[in-house]
């Protein structure tokens, strides 16, 4: 399990405790919001981590962006940057924008 895979955990934990206890609904929603976000980030690095293993010219761009070289840090520091300057929209919108943006093509333009 990585750091990333862990911080997920922990706030999956963290949620379903508040849910249990009948924590403040607001709360809970912003966790969970925030939990969705994490995962969807997380998944688009591994799949961009996996694709780059096969394709030099996104190691590459990963280095001449200035994150350095291809490891799983470097490429979710990338993702979630870009993630982060997708136009801001509602949450629903926001996460879609996540699972939708080509990652491996903000890499080569």
């Amino acid at each position: 399990m990585d750091d990333y895979q862990k911080e997920i955990a922990d706030l999956e934990l963290q949620v379903e405790q508040m849910v249990e206890a009948e924590g403040d609904a607001k709360t809970i929603a912003e966790l969970s919001m925030q939990l969705e976000i994490l995962r969807a980030i997380y998944s688009r690095a591994i799949d961009l981590l996996a694709r780059g293993r096969s394709d030099e010219a996104l190691s590459y761009g990963l280095r001449i962006q200035g994150y350095g070289d291809w490891t799983l840090d470097n490429v979710y520091a990338f993702v979630y940057e870009r993630a982060v300057e997708l136009e801001p929209k509602a949450h629903g919108a926001f996460v879609g924008g996540i699972k939708a943006t080509d990652f491996a093509l903000l890499l080569n333009s």
